[in-house]
């Protein structure tokens, strides 16, 4: 859930990439960092933290050049936040390559061992994105080799290598130095990736970002997704190519953007992110329209954000009021995204606090976008119940979150997730509702289809325990919980010695 962008201009990029991982934050707010390119050298500033607070302007001004990448991070499973894994990640050969990366390679593990054995690269971190990086830079290094020089066809030829090599979800940018910025997405399109263009006297400006605000913000033109499979390759002059890999392709974006991910005023492979919210909320009330015993409820309340056009909806549609009963703490980070269980429940009730006459004896319906570990609804639910709510009933407008996501989302331990075999009904006990109700599997898809009709089917593991690249079984989850688990400790370690 990592925000990347690239561009390629006829000016100084500095701001605009500034700009954009500003407008991308909200996927990331562990580490950012931006590299730029001016006469083959190539200019980096990253750190933990936020983008407003790793740049200031003696770096901006250090940071040079017509063309540049731009990555905000968060750590999936098994990573950790050292300054050491900040995106982009860089090698000097060939030619000087900077790489920014949205997702999570499945078959990381083997790919680093095989780059180890043969001696062909190295690999300094724990981070699958640095792997990434290097059998990018191998492929194309010996692309380069065999046709003798250095042009679209041989970054071509090195992408169709690395998606035969790769497995798993990758959106990426990068940043070859003296040449240009080639981006790229897996043959699913599990992750994001959209390319604009923007007209200059000079010639066309090229923007690809991880969501379409990024480019519509500040000007560009919304060309079109990328598609499964594809590179694209944008030479320092503004010259435009791509090609889509020979093998099997097939979009399948990962639903759970359409549901907390993305921001509601981006556009992904077609379908707005807020129309598709909207109708999850109608698909949940025709749910519990059917449900007599929910029958007295007197107020719907949000849990904010990326619920609210959900909740307004549902409200609608039962002829219910809809009511702000929280307001929130826009200091405090996104909870679902804070590494670390107890950070998450400490930060619940500093991030919000309950309008209490919202609540004093009546009937509260709370319509939160997903439930995943269930500390931030339990803590939720009796902050409702504290400032007197009679009853509290929730809505989830996702289905239950039960199985681990392995494509860049942090749910790598199906222990973790209170949904995991537990009922509907002891759920609810767990969080403290009165009732709860889900969104149903279809009414999810279908929710996004209608908005996006030429979408056809979607990544949806972490609901269904379905993983689309095949290669996901028990061992591999047991592993990645266990990755994760160090991860934590570690972190706990150092946290206790600061």
């Amino acid at each position: 859930m990592c925000g990347i962008v690239g561009v390629v201009a006829y000016s100084p990029v500095n701001q605009t990439l500034y700009d954009a991982l500003l407008l991308l934050q909200h996927r990331g707010q562990d580490a950012a960092g931006i590299v730029t390119e001016e006469a083959s050298y190539l200019y980096t500033h990253k750190a933990p933290g936020l983008v407003q607070n790793v740049f200031h302007t003696r770096h901006m001004r250090e940071l040079r050049g017509n063309m540049g990448i731009g990555h905000c991070r968060y750590p999936t499973a098994g990573s950790s936040s050292s300054e050491q894994e900040a995106q982009p990640f860089y090698v000097n050969a060939p030619f000087g390559i900077a790489l920014g990366h949205n997702g999570n390679l499945t078959n990381g593990e083997e790919l680093r061992q095989t780059l180890f054995k043969t001696g062909m690269r190295h690999i300094n971190t724990g981070s699958d994105s640095e792997i990434l990086l290097n059998v990018l830079a191998l492929e194309l290094e010996r692309a380069v080799r065999v046709s003798e020089t250095f042009d679209a066809q041989a970054v071509f030829t090195a992408m169709n290598a690395v998606h035969r090599r790769c497995r798993g979800a990758y959106a990426a940018v990068a940043l070859i130095a003296g040449h240009g910025l080639v981006a790229f997405r897996d043959p699913y399109g599990i992750r994001p990736l959209i390319v604009g263009r923007q007209e200059m006297p000079e010639g066309t400006a090229w923007m690809v970002a991880s969501e379409s605000v990024a480019l519509e913000a500040q000007g560009f033109k919304i060309v079109r997704d990328v598609a499964p499979g594809e590179t694209l390759f944008i030479a320092r002059d503004g010259q435009f190519f791509s090609q889509t890999f020979d093998g099997p392709t097939r979009l399948l974006p990962c639903i759970f953007e359409y549901v907390y991910l993305a921001r509601p005023d981006s556009t992904l492979d077609g379908a707005l992110i807020y129309d598709t919210r909207v109708r999850m909320g109608a698909k949940l009330a025709e749910k519990i329209r059917g449900i007599p015993e929910l029958s007295d409820i007197d107020v719907v309340i949000p849990i904010p954000d990326s619920s609210r056009p959900s909740a307004m909806e549902l409200a609608r549609k039962l002829k219910i009021p809809y009511r702000e009963g929280f307001v929130k703490n826009r200091y405090i980070g996104r909870t679902f995204i804070m590494p670390g269980q107890a950070l998450r429940r400490k930060s619940v009730r500093q991030k919000l606090n309950p309008v209490s006459v919202e609540f004093k004896n009546k009937v509260v319906l709370l319509v939160d976008d997903s439930i995943v570990r269930g500390t931030t609804s339990k803590e939720i639910v009796q902050m409702a119940r504290d400032a007197g709510a009679r009853k509290v009933y929730f809505a989830s407008a996702s289905p239950p979150v039960r199985y681990s996501n392995v494509y860049g989302i942090d749910m790598p331990s199906q222990k973790e997730l209170v949904a995991y075999q537990h009922s509907d009904e002891e759920v609810a006990r767990v969080i403290g509702a009165d009732a709860l109700i889900y969104q149903e599997m279809r009414a999810l898809e279908d929710a996004v289809r209608e908005s996006a009709p030429t979408l056809a089917e979607f990544e949806t593991s972490c609901f269904t325990g379905h993983y689309v690249t095949g290669d996901i079984d028990a061992t591999y989850l047991a592993k990645l919980a266990l990755g994760r688990a160090d991860a934590t400790k570690q972190k706990s370690l150092a946290e206790s010695e600061e």
